[in-house]
């Protein structure tokens, strides 16, 4: 995996509004990290979990992207993400690896961890072009 410069995170202006921020991806995998904003919190006082399903989709998405050829992108088709427990405060990663990938369809994981233990899992079906 190689550790990425800002550059990349430029590209994703969705990311950059929430603070998302790759520290490295590549050969299917990538980690991806978030400080936990007041912003991002819901009426409860807790993440929101719209800012968790993100990461795991920007997470998968980054490393599907690092193992396509030259030319092809991908999109999310579907992702199931099951939640573990809340987040108030501190900082969040994403650790994402493709699963298998076929010539049109991918599958991935990604697993999103607090400061102290796993918060939510999620699974995703990407198509390639």
């Amino acid at each position: 995996m190689m550790t990425l410069s800002g550059a990349e995170d430029e590209k994703n202006p969705f990311g950059q509004l929430i603070g998302l921020q790759f520290a490295s991806w590549g050969d299917g995998e990538s980690v991806c990290h978030l400080e936990v904003a007041p912003a991002l919190l819901n009426p409860n006082g807790v993440l929101h979990g719209a800012v968790v399903y993100t990461m795991a989709d920007t997470g998968m998405g980054g490393a599907l992207v690092s193992a396509l050829d030259a030319g092809q992108v991908c999109t999310t088709v579907e992702i199931k993400i099951s939640y573990f427990r809340a987040v108030v405060a501190g900082t969040l990663r994403c650790h994402s690896r493709v699963i298998h990938r076929g010539k049109r369809i991918a599958f991935l994981e990604a697993m999103v961890y607090d400061e102290d233990a796993l918060i939510a899992q999620a699974t995703g079906t990407f198509a390639i072009r």
